[in-house]
């Protein structure tokens, strides 16, 4: 058992349904708990919470939260929770809904500031909740949770209540969590757009189990995977801001460059490593590097695999980039049969500048 794990030896029976997991998830960034409603994700979010109490064993970085003989309760756990509906106290302004929570913690105002800063509420703290929105309570909710100091951050479902609009002002805040605050995070969806913008590691459950659990780079490569369920693949690639000349930012991807309109990622800042999503209709394939063409970005990769696509006259090719990153394309049969691919293959990944825009500004 390693001490920076989370170690869940657990079985829930109810009359309909059984919740049995025995799995170790890992005890730093952002976990993923994905599946379709009645999976059982919320299920076992609230056992690890203490709010239900099944048979097993449960032990956080090495503490022992319950076994046989010992069960520690939801108060004494030091977690955080933070549900689909922020669940604020109405009379209470935000800074009392805050200050609630720093009491219970046992921790003065002093400890307010970075929190308020951390989710851009420092306007909002004279105000009721009835006069906040659908976004800003959440991000009031997930403040009043870290107000606690936890070890662990349990979130379940906190953007299913919000509209797109509100998703979108949301998730800049959460990927804040993720970068800026070492604590580890089980975080609930059903929403393949969340786990790929938010997750290190994705627990993939259906009927109460555990069907896989594995890092997030290696559950997009899986060709049956559930998070596009039918739809084209999407790669999630690490790459690094520097300069930017004529307009272009340029970002470094496994030695290799990409370049991007600047006005497309004003948060792109020299030397930061961002997080880009790749979708495998937007990239082509050739056997050579075309200097006379428009596309700019033509990265050298070598082929994995090709696979059945989503639709029947497809397949999907796995392109792997020099440091073991994952591309794919989403090509036709007939193109795979003229240009003879196959795996050891090294070729060109051509993608267009505009495919990389919308996913650039995290």
């Amino acid at each position: 058992m390693a001490a920076d794990t989370i170690d869940l030896d657990l079985t829930l029976r109810w009359p309909e349904f059984t919740l049995q997991v025995a799995q170790s998830l890992p005890g730093r960034g952002v976990t993923a708990l994905f599946g379709h409603s009645g999976s059982g994700k919320t299920t076992l979010l609230r056992c690890v919470a203490g709010l239900e109490r099944p048979q097993g064993t449960l032990r956080f970085k090495g503490r022992t939260w319950q076994d046989a003989g010992s069960f520690v309760p939801p108060h004494r756990r030091p977690l955080g929770y933070v549900f689909q509906d922020a669940n604020l106290f109405p009379h209470l302004s935000v800074l009392g809904n805050l200050r609630y929570g720093m009491k219970r913690a046992g921790r003065g105002d002093a400890d307010i500031g970075a929190i308020v800063e951390l989710l851009g509420i420092g306007h909002l703290l004279e105000r009721k909740p009835a006069r906040l929105s659908g976004g800003e309570r959440q991000r009031v909710g997930i403040a009043r949770a870290l107000a606690l100091h936890p070890e662990l951050l349990l979130m379940d479902e906190p953007l299913s209540a919000l509209d797109i609009k509100r998703k979108q002002e949301i998730l800049p805040y959460l990927e804040r969590l993720h970068n800026e605050l070492d604590i580890p995070i089980l975080y609930v969806t059903h929403a393949p757009a969340e786990v790929l913008r938010l997750a290190d590691h994705v627990v993939m459950m259906g009927g109460g189990q555990v069907q896989a659990s594995l890092p997030l780079r290696e559950a997009v490569a899986l060709p049956d995977t559930p998070l596009f369920a039918g739809q084209s693949h999407v790669a999630v690639i690490q790459a690094r801001a520097e300069d930017a000349a004529d307009g272009l930012r340029v970002l470094q991807v496994a030695g290799q460059t990409l370049r991007v309109p600047e006005d497309a990622c004003s948060s792109c800042q020299p030397g930061k490593t961002m997080r880009l999503q790749l979708a495998a209709r937007d990239v082509s394939i050739s056997l050579l590097h075309l200097p006379e063409v428009s596309i700019n970005n033509q990265l050298q990769v070598r082929v994995v695999d090709i696979a059945a696509a989503a639709h029947p006259v497809n397949v999907l090719v796995r392109l792997e980039l020099g440091d073991g990153q994952l591309l794919f394309a989403e090509i036709t049969r007939a193109s795979r049969e003229r240009l003879e691919l196959h795996p050891g293959m090294l070729v060109w990944a051509l993608v267009k500048a505009v495919a990389l825009a919308g996913d650039l500004d995290h």
